[in-house]
This record gives structure tokens, C-alpha cells and sequence, in this order.
């Protein structure tokens, strides 16, 4: 089940979100267009769009893009961003509701959002908006490369240290190949592919204010992980950056 705040907890997040999270690089078109049968004229679901990050680069390849969001803050701030494009469609819908009409996309993909969502519930209403009933849907996360470098393997030790709510976000997302084979009902590999972010001092907090499991100000152990987090950009830094590696999966398949 998805977590109770899920629809939420990152209200008061939107402005350091679309400033500081990872796009998805662009490799991913490739996938979704070998994988998924995407063409310029295709009528896709972003579903769980949040701020817009994924619906953007869908709306360069795609005819039509409905980003379906639940959270108001972040729905509206891809409505500021993507009105420019005449193929994008803003709708206040779930997962488990999209409030799109039956048969009405041709591709589902969920981008750093399908661990929030109610699988057997997603799973329906996927199979009631798809074409043809079964597929396609692409499931994709930027995941973190937790000791790639001694920046990120710092990284990961402060958040274990200082942030109470981090162990259970990571927990509720490990969904990994177990979880995509039970919502697809059948084994899917993912396409892994290198993205990366590099960030100066500034765009570190900007980064770290982006999580919803990181201590705002005036929260318990606030003061310490940024103070912490300082010394481990100080120390680490080259160039007056440090770099956030990611491994971007990709798992398309059809219900």
C-alpha cells in the first residue's frame, strides 16, 4: 500500500524540486520508442508527473502527454512550465484514479513515482485506459550510486545519521525486479543508463531540500545534517563541485 502522505509530502517541496532533481537522460526515448513503441504521434500517461520533469522530455517525442498528478503544488508547477506545448494536458487524477477514459493512451510511464502508488489497484486502472488493455508501461527511477565516490558514500552516511525518516522512504522504495515481476506478472529486466548531476555548494542544499525525508528548518537534526553535509562538500569537492551519479532504470513491459 502506498504511504498515507504519499499524495502530500512534497508540497512544500515544489520550488527546490524543480530546481535541483535529475532530468532523465535522453537515452531513455531510445528505450521507450524500441520498448515501448513510442512515435511522434503517441498518446502517453505520465503518470505520477509531479513538477513535470519526465512530461517534458515526453512532450518532445510524443503527440499527446496527459501528466496525471494528485498533488496540487507540483501539478501546477508543471502547468507553469509546459503550457508552452500543445500536446500537454495537466490532470488532477492517481494511479489507482486517473480520471482518463477508457482505451483512451497508448503508453503508461510512471518516472520516480510507481513506489507510491497501490499496485493491484494501479494495475487496474492501467489495463482500463491502456489500448488493447495490456501494455505498454514504463516504469523508471534515477537511483543513486550510494558509494560511487567518497562524496556519495558520505552522502548516504549522513542521511542514515540524521534523517529518522530516510531508512523507511528507502525501504518503501525498494521495489527492484521482484516487485516490477509481480506488478507486470512476469520477469522484466531493466535498461540501466548513466545520468549525472554536478553541484556547487548552494545547489547541494537546493539538492538535499528536494528530499521530503530531509529535516526542514527548525526540525530536529536540521542544524547538524547541513553542518555535516558542508564539511563532506568541503572536503570532497573538486573543481567547487561535487557529482551526484545516478543509474536510470528502465523497465517497460505490458500487463
Amino acid at each position: 500500500m502506498p504511504s498515507p502522505d504519499s499524495k502530500i509530502r512534497f508540497t512544500s517541496r515544489v520550488d527546490a524540486y524543480v530546481r535541483y532533481r535529475p532530468t532523465y537522460p535522453s537515452a531513455v526515448i531510445d528505450v521507450l520508442r524500441d520498448r515501448g513503441g513510442l512515435t511522434p504521434g503517441s498518446v502517453v500517461a505520465d503518470v505520477g508527473s509531479g513538477t513535470g520533469i519526465s512530461t517534458e522530455l515526453l512532450l518532445k517525442h510524443a503527440g499527446t502527454v496527459y501528466a496525471v498528478e494528485p498533488n496540487a503544488a507540483m501539478r501546477g508547477a508543471a502547468e507553469g512550465t509546459l503550457s508552452k506545448y500543445p500536446g500537454f494536458h495537466s490532470v488532477d487524477g492517481s494511479a489507482e484514479a486517473t480520471m482518463l477514459p477508457d482505451g483512451s493512451v497508448e503508453l503508461i510511464v510512471c518516472a520516480q513515482a510507481f513506489h507510491w502508488f497501490d499496485p493491484p489497484r494501479t494495475r487496474d486502472e492501467f489495463r482500463r485506459i491502456l489500448r488493447g488493455g495490456g501494455g505498454p508501461v514504463a516504469l523508471i527511477w534515477n537511483e543513486r550510486k550510494k558509494d560511487a565516490s567518497d562524496f556519495l558514500a558520505g552522502y548516504e552516511s549522513l542521511l542514515v545519521r540524521y534523517s529518522p525518516d530516510y531508512s523507511k522512504v528507502t525501504q518503501h522504495r525498494a521495489v527492484g525486479e521482484a516487485g516490477v515481476e509481480r506488478f507486470f506478472g512476469r520477469p522484466v529486466k531493466p535498461v540501466l543508463l548513466a545520468n549525472e548531476q554536478r553541484f556547487d555548494w548552494p545547489g547541494l542544499r537546493g539538492r538535499l531540500m528536494s528530499s521530503s525525508y530531509v529535516p526542514t528548518p527548525g526540525q530536529p537534526n536540521h542544524d547538524e545534517l547541513f553542518a555535516a553535509m558542508r564539511e563532506l562538500f568541503d572536503r570532497t569537492q573538486q573543481g567547487g563541485t561535487v557529482a551526484f551519479e545516478y543509474d536510470t532504470e528502465v523497465y517497460v513491459g505490458r500487463l
